[in-house]
């Protein structure tokens, strides 16, 4: 059933002569101990920078890619998370020692708790883009030219046109 696992002996037809196992022995051990070709894995440029170059600097507006409310709307909405959490918790050690609570009572207690603190995150975050929303004026001296650019970007594959 289980296959034999005690090795077998040696076949007398099958090996190698005792001076020809010391030869391919020794020749193991030398290719073992032989160092390996020096090849270059990295290089590392050493010579100095240029502090500047010929062409000159070009302004680099910053684009953010999330609104500045839209983060903090998403900061608000994270403290308020941890705030819930944090009193649920505290209510729920609170009165562990009174009674045998259950997760649903605490986080039922905990329900209005959390209700007020998205209306107040989402009341400022209302006012803050309010203040946001202000018209600009520009004032231009001489020739202004404006391109309006539109974009759509349809279909499973992703198509942009621009007009």
């Amino acid at each position: 059933m289980y296959p034999e696992t005690t090795p077998s002996p040696a076949r007398p037809d099958a090996g190698m002569t005792d001076d020809q196992a010391a030869a391919e022995a020794r020749r193991i051990i030398a290719d073992a101990y032989r160092p390996a070709p020096e090849v270059p894995t990295s290089y590392r440029d050493t010579s100095p920078l240029p502090a500047y170059g010929s062409t000159p600097p070009v302004l680099q507006p910053d684009r953010r890619i999330v609104p500045a409310w839209a983060a903090g709307t998403a900061v608000a909405g994270i403290g308020v998370g941890a705030a819930c959490v944090g009193i649920g918790c505290g209510v729920w050690l609170a009165c562990q020692g009174f009674a045998a609570v259950s997760l649903a009572s605490v986080l039922f207690v905990t329900l209005p708790i959390a209700a007020v603190a998205a209306v107040a995150a989402a009341i400022a975050s209302a006012l803050r883009s309010l203040k946001a929303s202000h018209t600009e004026h520009h004032h231009y001296a001489g020739p202004v030219r404006q391109e309006n650019t539109t974009t759509h970007t349809r279909g499973l594959i992703a198509r942009t046109t621009n007009h």
